[in-house]
């Protein structure tokens, strides 16, 4: 949604309170059906003023009087900057969630966008009609029997934008002159002006916003054991747990937990009552970039622990235990300065090998890794 409306089709917010008629089912079932799929939303969509988003999604200007020229296409004008044409007064609408991905959107600035028409052809064809699944409604959980759901949070994160005409030809014809964020419990502007809306518990990863990230709550199951604890290596001293949560489809699950100053946590949602057949897993990291999770160590550490409890024939428990997060390998021990001795004693010593060129490098663990491992069964 930069300089077309319709470059990012694909990945466009939509309500959680609109649903097509549930077809992705019946599809792999072998089940046949014809016609157009139904779109319904419920009473919730009409009382709420954002479709359970934070703030309308996109707030735009378009002329009170439609002037033609005012927007000239790419073969009408190639090369004309109209940035001073007069065409009347502005007039700004306002667009929740389903009045994007339902086409609202793009019907009202039909007029002014000479790309809406094959936005609305391909949105109707691709998304709205088809016939196994619209991905513009919220998707239920994947028919498979382990799902884990990993995301960052917290962070400052889009939520809404303001578009203005820019007068130059399409393409370039509108341009963003603010942006709304939300942000450790508020909606901003880019100028740093606070927005009214309807705030969440935390916000997004940068890139998306946690109103989206955490619709894969609704596939946990009616009960489910909530875990915070901190992001590096620690004794558990710090790690805080509620067992056996109510959970009620379509609730968003935040738990009263403390945070303290400076130190990032990840927070993890395990069923303990789980579907029947099914296993969910949510986490949720906190100042985790989206576009740099996947390299991020702490996300490495935990999936190498719960890939590795998985296959191990002596696990006990349905997930890996949170209770505590020690040096894995050789590289995770260091030295202490301070206390003049390898960090973590319990775990690292100090253990020269030709070679070495600083003290770091000398701690080691005093255990097979395989022995390490164990605790964590």
């Amino acid at each position: 949604m930069f300089n077309s409306f319709g470059s990012a089709l694909w990945m466009m917010p939509f309500s959680k309170y609109c649903r097509t008629d549930n077809r992705y089912w019946k599809h792999f079932s072998g089940g046949r059906h014809a016609g157009q799929p139904t779109y319904k939303c419920d009473e919730q969509e009409f009382q709420s003023n954002f479709s359970g988003w934070p703030t309308k999604i996109i707030n735009i200007e378009i002329p009170s009087a439609h002037a033609f020229d005012a927007y000239p296409s790419f073969s009408e004008i190639p090369e004309s900057n109209l940035s001073s044409m007069e065409c009347g007064l502005p007039t700004q609408l306002s667009f929740s969630a389903r009045e994007i991905s339902d086409g609202t959107f793009f019907k009202a600035i039909e007029d002014y966008d000479p790309d809406s028409k094959r936005m609305l052809h391909l949105l109707q064809k691709s998304y709205l009609g088809d016939p196994v699944l619209n991905p513009l409604t919220p998707w239920e959980r994947p028919p498979i029997k382990n799902v884990f759901c990993i995301y960052g949070s917290d962070s400052k994160t889009k939520v809404g934008y303001y578009f203005a005409p820019s007068g130059k030809p399409y393409p370039d014809n509108w341009i963003i002159t603010d942006v709304i964020y939300e942000f450790e419990g508020s909606l901003i502007s880019r100028s740093g002006t606070l927005v009214e809306g309807k705030i969440g518990p935390i916000s997004g990863d940068e890139t998306v916003p946690y109103l989206s990230l955490s619709l894969c709550k609704n596939w946990l199951g009616p009960k489910v054991n909530i875990t915070r604890a901190p992001q590096s290596e620690h004794d558990g001293s710090d790690v805080q747990i509620k067992l056996n949560v109510e959970h009620h489809h379509g609730e968003d699950l935040v738990p009263k937990m403390t945070r303290l100053p400076r130190v990032k946590y990840i927070t993890y949602y395990e069923d303990s009552e789980s579907l029947p057949g099914k296993r969910t897993a949510i986490w949720e990291l906190d100042k985790a970039n989206h576009r740099n999770i996947v390299r991020s160590p702490v996300l490495m550490r935990e999936l190498w622990l719960e890939m590795w409890h998985d296959i191990h024939p002596d696990a006990k428990l349905e997930f890996v235990t949170k209770a505590k997060r020690g040096p894995l390998r050789d590289e995770d021990c260091y030295w202490d300065y301070g206390k003049a001795r390898c960090a973590w004693p319990d775990y690292c010593e100090y253990r020269y090998v030709f070679g070495d060129v600083h003290l770091g490098q000398s701690c080691r663990l005093r255990y097979t890794t395989a022995e390490v491992l164990s605790h964590y069964l």
